[in-house]
């Protein structure tokens, strides 16, 4: 008997050690704080290297081959949304797991989100090399970007099980509390990624098939040494063929919990589509300069896209732990963090808008195009977060329907609509850009009228004596 509790606390030491953060306790702000920074630091480095296809490949290729690359972008997200949303799922049940000290479950919940996006990752390669080129035909791409849009979207697709790989170990340890490992195996990435960018751009001449092959290896060595890392340290989730617990039940959990979240991500990615079919339609000034200002744009809202996803975790393990006073404490803090940060980012970006766009091209049609998008929304970045922060405590809790269907109606019932009628009464993208805080501002008073007044708290977590099915609004 002493010999089986020698090893139950050694794998529970295995399992806490290296970076793995238990969010039950100590103060709620300074964990949220410590907890977001290596996970915004990461994601600030995943757009990194993200932009630096972009800029150099502005820089060095031309606008038409800027616009190729960014056209690309709603295409891809479309077809990895689905594995997105379940990697959501997973890292939500793993905090439960991991807060309840339920090691057997965790294992369970690791090997099935393994095998399942695995699997997911194949299917998504192989429908997307089969309708890439239907899809950007569908979205009036222009003939001179065309073919450049295609061999970028056919390389990047070829490398999503790679890509995958990686963001399914990084939602594992981040549902452990770890954020600081995959930021370090995220830095040596992205400098892979820019350095290939110049050898296969600048040296080879490869054009926008040299990022997209920057990218992808990149992603490979992150997915690689994440997996040597984990089985070094994580003696309870080590990963290997032999031993895997694939549990429909838990399968089922994930997809409760991330189906929603995959769902509206899909639909969202939909709509940006039809809004970039949109945007093609005014020419390759338009198309380039929302780009480039795309771009700055996800790297101006990933620290409050950031604290949504720290808030969920957090919540997730205090409900996994029974204490929701800690809840309380931890989303009052992160509702005060996000605005200040939110308002900060605006200010920024507004008064450095024009000199960060001309890192992408110095072109003057591209420039304001791009500005025109910046400086409508940025103003309602504060709204945008506040949403995150709320959808991120109800899905914490494991309530995820009714933040999806906001977001989807949002996006796509107003967004589309109001974008369409604006471009006619204005004719201009304007109309497009303004449909943007449109739908911000909506989402906003739609979730947090749930938030107050919804019934998401009913959603059953799992306990520490719980089965990992939960009742599910």
């Amino acid at each position: 008997m002493e010999n089986m509790t020698q090893t139950e606390n050694r794998k529970e030491r295995k399992l806490s050690a290296p970076a793995a953060v238990n969010l039950t306790e100590g103060t709620p702000w300074k964990q949220l704080i410590w907890f977001t920074l290596p996970m915004l630091i990461g994601n600030v480095f995943q757009q990194l290297y993200n932009m630096a296809d972009s800029i150099i490949v502005g820089n060095y290729v031309g606008k038409d081959a800027l616009g190729a690359v960014g056209i690309g972008f709603p295409i891809i997200f479309l077809t990895v949304a689905f594995f997105m949303g379940l990697t959501m799922g997973a890292s939500v049940l793993i905090s439960q797991f991991f807060g309840a000290n339920d090691q057997k479950n965790l294992k369970k919940t690791i090997d099935t989100t393994c095998v399942t996006l695995f699997i997911t990752a194949l299917l998504i390669t192989a429908v997307g090399l089969c309708t890439s080129r239907f899809m950007l035909e569908i979205m009036q791409t222009p003939e001179t970007m065309l073919p450049q849009a295609k061999a970028y979207l056919d390389i990047i697709f070829i490398g999503m099980v790679a890509s995958a790989g990686y963001n399914t170990v990084s939602a594992i340890l981040r549902g452990l509390g770890d954020t600081k490992t995959p930021l370090y195996f995220l830095i040596i990435a992205t400098v892979i990624n820019i350095i290939l960018d110049l050898v296969f751009i600048l040296l080879f001449d490869m054009g926008v098939a040299g990022a997209a092959w920057a990218t992808i290896i990149a992603q490979l060595f992150s997915f690689i040494i994440s997996v040597v890392y984990v089985n070094k340290y994580y003696e309870t989730i080590h990963f290997s063929l032999k031993g895997i617990e694939f549990d429909p039940q838990i399968l089922k959990s994930i997809f409760m919990i991330g189906l929603p979240a995959g769902i509206q991500q899909m639909v969202v990615s939909v709509g940006f589509i039809v809004l970039q079919s949109m945007i093609n339609s005014f020419g390759e000034d338009v198309i380039s300069g929302f780009n480039a200002a795309s771009k700055l744009d996800s790297f101006a809202i990933m620290p409050i896209m950031n604290f949504g996803m720290a808030i969920s975790t957090f919540v997730a393990q205090n409900v996994g732990a029974q204490k929701t006073e800690r809840v309380k404490e931890g989303s009052n803090a992160a509702i005060l963090t996000c605005v200040v940060v939110s308002v900060i980012i605006s200010a920024g970006l507004w008064l450095f808008c024009e000199p960060l766009l001309k890192l992408f091209n110095k072109d003057p049609g591209v420039i304001a195009a791009g500005a025109d998008y910046i400086y409508r929304v940025v103003p309602f970045y504060f709204l945008l977060g506040l949403t995150f922060i709320y959808s991120g405590i109800i899905r914490g809790y494991g309530a995820a329907l009714i933040p999806m269907l906001i977001s989807v109606f949002t996006q796509i019932i107003i967004r589309l609509p109001s974008a369409y009628y604006l471009v006619k009464m204005m004719d201009s993208a304007n109309g497009i850009w303004w449909s943007f805080p449109v739908s911000w501002v909506l989402g906003f008073l739609l979730c947090y009228g749930y938030y107050k007044f919804g019934s998401w708290k009913k959603a059953a977590p799992v306990g520490k004596h719980q089965q990992p099915t939960m009742d599910m609004e």
